[in-house]
């Protein structure tokens, strides 16, 4: 069993684990059992709960006893009984099936929309019926109180089968060109259809008119989205009376309210890939969407996410278990996925036992695979002086940096920093002190970091205090007293830098009370003027008051200007001071050594091949075709043939010449030596 965690929600994987085949015999498993960890941990929840090949649609009976999944190869059908925890029957059908619903609350009635137009009829004891519809069908739905059956497809009309009457009604005529899923509210029987266009048409069944129509394509535009192609409807959901979740084909869901016309909310997976469904799950107020790759689970009221599932394959539909936190995945895999989540809900009845192996799991937590490894950036890797490392075992690559072995990290980093033990050691016995100084008796003492902060935060503290002597008002927590914040007084790295433009900017009207501060900074720090100074009254008059703070208003304009021209001065000095250091630099010659057997021409060689490494290589193949050192040509066999001829260097040619001469005289010594040899046999005398 696997265990993942994402946003502090444990999500159980129970498929996961080796299948064993099944025309294996039972001794051979139970021999694999022993052997094999793998297969002698892993929970088989439900026995052969698998496909030959490919699952495609999952379903759960509304009686919760009987999970119904089709897939293929060759196309199927199979039943599982929940209290037996195994496979009640299988069926084969004559072709692949697009989608299935079951109309009673066990698995007697059932009804397939196949991919060659054929809907298929089963019963308990199996095949019953099979009929036709005009156009090929992508999605159907049941109205439970006319015994209807609403058929869409690739076609504007939406067919209507009556199981009563045995026959088919006037289809309802879309302004669509095709429609691709639909729902029926089972509240108050609104029928919804989703269309080519992104748009969605509502429509009562009871009248067999429109009333309603939703530009869902316009509405899932957004100012973060990119959408490269019109977004079609890939999904259709409704819950309870008022709300309905629209998913599109570029990755986006929209939840409705159908009293508006305008979304309550537009969630983006941000992968681009059509919603394959959308569920609700009511005890928390959460919303399933599921794309190819990805589940995710929102709140439908805010959409933050709450957690998200992402499985190995590809999925291609999601059953959510009713009144539980079990999850059914079918995927493109022959093993289908099985997700238990305690957050969601208990475990269903037939299979109660995982809550007391969830909670002994998390009694005993394990450690992890990465608790033995450290991922480091690769700027850390340059610190460390180990970048000679990326692409070696040592490290292996995830996401933006690399993991690597925890024994490895330390080693390497005490070589670099050797003392950096004993200089945590020393802040960590400076830190004990600090803190048994703090449970003595302490004086009105202002901290080592933003002096200035905190006696702001002090004398704001006073004036409260002195409001609530005179009125009864609550008083807040403070910031220096609120162990959340002491941080902030402690480490230097959180001290207020007064010289950022940042600062200077959004705090114009704050150099006055600085100025004041600082005042008393000095005065704290110099204690035999702080005692004469606390001699003399405080305090000022109430017209000097009123007159200060509307100074404040009216100067906050200007001091916001001062503080521009101030920022541009200093930019303008810093810029000139670069200048004349550039100019007061002198430029030296630079020697570039010439190897041995080298000539050197020119610099434009070089940028010449700098700008020929720049071109694409089609360009290089068209020049080097033009300068005759490079011939394409087509075969026989319809492929292309390449032939290239070699660039040589000055000093190969060279080379290449001396040997040619040196074969040529060689070859000159061989004819008069053999021609010699010839006049001395025939007695010819030597000239």
């Amino acid at each position: 069993m696997q265990v993942s965690s994402l946003n502090e929600v444990k999500i159980y994987s129970l498929s996961c684990g080796k299948s064993l085949p099944e025309w294996l015999s039972d001794r051979k498993k139970r021999a694999l059992q022993k052997k094999d960890v793998d297969v002698r941990r892993r929970i088989e929840l439900i026995q052969d709960f698998e496909m030959p090949t490919v699952c495609t649609t999952i379903k759960v009976s509304k009686d919760g006893q009987y999970i119904l999944a089709t897939g293929t190869y060759k196309p199927r059908v199979r039943c599982y009984d929940t209290y037996q925890l195994s496979l009640k029957f299988e069926r084969c059908l004559d072709s692949e099936v697009v989608t299935f619903e079951i109309l009673s609350d066990d698995y007697s009635k059932i009804v397939f929309l196949h991919n060659d137009r054929y809907i298929e009829f089963h019963s308990q004891q199996g095949f019953y019926y099979k009929t036709r519809i005009p156009k090929f069908g992508r999605d159907f739905s049941y109205h439970y109180p006319s015994c209807d059956l609403y058929f869409v497809g690739a076609s504007s009309e939406v067919y209507r089968l009556n199981l009563e009457q045995g026959r088919y009604l006037n289809p309802l005529q879309t302004d669509a060109a095709e429609n691709n899923v639909c729902d029926i509210n089972s509240v108050h029987g609104l029928f919804a259809t989703g269309t080519v266009e992104g748009r969605v048409e509502c429509w009562d069944p009871r009248t067999r008119n429109r009333v309603g129509l939703l530009d869902c394509a316009l509405s899932s535009v957004t100012a973060d989205s990119e959408i490269n192609s019109l977004p079609t409807i890939s999904a259709l959901k409704f819950n309870g009376a008022l709300t309905m979740a629209v998913g599109t084909s570029t990755g986006q869901v929209l939840l409705y309210d159908l009293r508006s016309d305008k979304p309550l909310l537009v969630k983006d997976h941000h992968y681009g890939l059509p919603i394959k469904s959308v569920h609700f799950q009511e005890s928390l107020d959460l919303i399933l969407s599921a794309d190819s790759r990805i589940i995710k689970m929102w709140n439908k009221n805010s959409g933050k996410i709450f957690t998200s599932l992402e499985p190995e394959h590809d999925i291609n539909d999601v059953c959510l278990y009713p009144n539980s936190g079990m999850l059914f995945t079918a995927n493109e895999t022959p093993k289908m996925g099985i997700y238990y989540l305690p957050v969601l809900g208990p475990a269903p009845r037939w299979c109660s036992f995982l809550d007391n192996l969830t909670e002994e799991l998390e009694e005993n937590p394990e450690s992890t695979v990465y608790d033995d490894y450290k991922f480091v950036t690769k700027k850390d890797l340059e610190n460390l002086g180990l970048t000679h490392l990326i692409g070696s075992p040592f490290l292996r690559a995830y996401m933006h940096g690399f993991f690597m072995d925890i024994r490895l990290y330390h080693k390497v980093k005490l070589m670099v920093n050797p003392f950096a033990y004993e200089e945590y050691r020393k802040d960590k016995i400076r830190q004990k002190i600090e803190e048994t100084r703090a449970q003595r008796v302490q004086l009105k003492k202002l901290p080592k970091v933003n002096k200035e902060l905190a006696l702001k935060l002090i004398e704001e503290e006073e004036e409260k205090q002195k409001s609530t002597w005179k009125k009864k008002v609550k008083s807040l927590p403070n910031i220096l007293t609120d162990d959340r914040f002491k941080v902030m007084f402690e480490n230097p790295d959180f001290q207020v830098d007064e010289e950022s433009e940042e600062f200077r900017l959004l705090n114009p009207l704050v150099s006055k009370m600085s100025e004041k501060r600082k005042k008393k900074l000095r005065l704290l720090n110099q204690p035999e003027l702080h005692e004469q100074e606390e001699e003399e009254p405080e305090g000022k008059p109430s017209d000097a008051e009123s007159s200060e703070s509307s100074d404040d208003e009216k100067d906050w304009v200007e001091e916001v200007r001062k503080q521009r021209r101030l920022l541009h001065q200093e930019e303008r000095m810093k810029r000139q001071e670069r200048i004349k250091e550039d100019q007061q630099t002198v430029l030296k010659p630079q020697f570039y050594e010439i190897k041995a057997g080298e000539e050197f021409r020119s610099f434009k060689d070089s940028t010449t091949k700098q700008k020929l490494m720049n071109k694409t290589l089609e360009d290089r193949l068209k020049l080097e075709a033009k300068n005759g050192t490079l011939n394409v040509s087509d075969t026989a066999v319809g492929s292309k043939q390449l032939t290239f001829t070699l660039k040589r260097s000055e000093q190969q040619r060279k080379q290449q010449e001396a040997e040619k001469l040196h074969r040529q005289e060689r070859k000159k010594l061989r004819r008069s030596a053999s021609h010699l040899k010839s006049r001395h046999k025939r007695g010819w005398p030597f000239h």
